[in-house]
């Protein structure tokens, strides 16, 4: 394909409908951070503090730190890629489109179940609530509301996502203020979350490996390129300020907890960020809480099912999957059939488990973060052959540290997760070896990166 031609296709969909540009930085950070969601901390608070003694808020930053290597080759990738697709647009460009392919299909394993994980608490803490109404109810009635939202648009999505973050705040806001107006510690002992023992590190690193799911969305940022005006410099900045924020906020809540309930010692480790919560505020905080928690959840869905539709849209673009899922709707400007898929999927929320559907979610993210690892390595020091020690740095020790870094938090995964994950590969590379005839004919091979390539 000729650069004119590049050009002339760039950020459009099959049917000529490009995507609307209205993005920018303070946006982004609120779509990443919204995709994290900051109330997930409550989510394994009692569990991961219990098994690292009481050092929960370093064992965020620890996670923090490990997950800022990926995120800054997010940005690499996006500074000289700034189209829909993340990971696989990033791995077809470096590796070509088979291992792209492979890598789009593994990554939707993540980003296909982490609506459904939203729906599924919203769901079940709704229902604690009210509980004469079925959990299914509230997933489908979600499910609907968030599909309508975003075929009406992103930027309708980043506004109803910030006021959503505004009310998350002031109740994370107050909790803070809470935890340490009311702290039970000697003042000697205010930092102790921070300082373990030597003992104590091996249990905050294997802690770690299961908090860095909890960063899992910065990713999406890297999906609304196309989306973004000026991607190039927009979306790696807020790549790495979205991830530097909302780990910082876990850290922040982690330690006010701690600061206001010292030690480990909880009636169910399971809802320790409840009995917290009603221990600062009463029974009417706690409610308010939940409330928040599902407001949380109904942002985290949002952004994740734009985020994954914009995946299936780079790729039926390229026709790897069928070419209706690249279709823009022309009045909306919104891969619409591609969110109605997502869509459909998601309504698994109502017949299967959080443990079920969690399972499916970490294989893909870290296969898709260590592709995008290597990507950068190929990309800068292989095809462009940038061999400068600034280059070395940039796209050399920095993405291996972040690719050694997500190699070992594979370890960390489950039976069933590898279990799920290796069946959704064999699926995925049973339809590519179909659709080149036994790799006897190339995948297409278009580039629908706006201006070429660039630093």
């Amino acid at each position: 394909m000729s650069s004119s031609s590049t050009v002339s296709d760039a950020a459009q969909a099959t049917d000529g409908v490009g995507l609307r540009r209205t993005l920018n930085l303070p946006t982004l950070i609120l779509f990443g951070i919204s995709y994290m969601s900051p109330v997930a901390v409550f989510t394994t608070y009692g569990l991961i503090n219990q098994q690292t003694e009481g050092h929960l808020p370093a064992t965020y930053l620890v996670a923090t730190a490990a997950m800022l290597l990926t995120a800054y080759s997010y940005g690499r990738m996006v500074a000289s890629i700034p189209t829909a697709g993340s990971a696989y647009r990033y791995a077809r460009h470096a590796f070509g489109p088979n291992i792209g392919f492979m890598t789009g299909w593994t990554l939707m394993l993540d980003y296909l179940f982490l609506p459904m994980v939203s729906f599924l608490l919203a769901g079940v803490y709704l229902n604690s609530i009210l509980p004469g109404v079925p959990a299914w109810i509230f997933s489908l009635a979600l499910l609907s509301i968030v599909l309508v939202l975003n075929i009406l648009g992103v930027k309708l999505v980043s506004r109803v996502s910030a006021v959503i973050m505004g009310l998350t705040a002031i109740v994370i806001g107050v909790f803070v203020v809470l935890g340490f107006a009311r702290a039970e510690v000697e003042p000697g002992q205010l930092f102790a979350s921070f300082t373990p023992g030597s003992e104590q590190f091996p249990l905050i690193v294997a802690g770690a490996a299961i908090l860095a799911f909890s960063f899992l969305g910065f990713d999406g940022i890297s999906t609304m390129a196309e989306e973004t005006k000026d991607p190039r410099k927009t979306v790696p900045r807020a790549t790495l300020l979205a991830t530097l924020i909302a780990g910082l906020l876990f850290a922040l809540v982690a330690w006010a907890g701690n600061l206001a309930h010292p030690g480990t010692d909880y009636a169910n480790p399971d809802a320790a960020g409840v009995e917290i919560m009603v221990q600062l505020g009463g029974q009417v905080f706690g409610v308010i809480f939940v409330i928040v928690y599902v407001l949380g959840c109904f942002a985290s869905a949002m952004v994740s099912q734009a985020s994954v539709s914009r995946i299936m849209l780079a790729m039926g673009r390229d026709r790897v999957l069928p070419r209706q899922l690249g279709i823009v709707h022309p009045r909306w400007q919104t891969p619409v059939v591609a969110l109605v898929v997502v869509a459909v999927v998601a309504l698994l929320s109502t017949v299967l488990t959080i443990e079920q559907a969690v399972v499916m979610i970490n294989f893909g993210a870290l296969a898709a973060f260590s592709m995008v690892n290597l990507s950068v390595m190929k990309h800068y020091l292989v095809d462009r052959a940038e061999r400068s020690f600034s280059s070395l740095l940039r796209h050399g020790l920095i993405p291996l540290l972040g690719f050694g870094v997500t190699a070992w938090l594979w370890t960390q995964l489950t039976g069933p997760a590898f279990i799920v994950g290796f069946i959704w590969v064999a699926i995925g590379l049973g339809y590519l070896l179909w659709n080149t005839r036994g790799f006897t004919r190339r995948m297409a091979d278009t580039d629908f990166s706006e201006t070429g390539d660039r630093a």
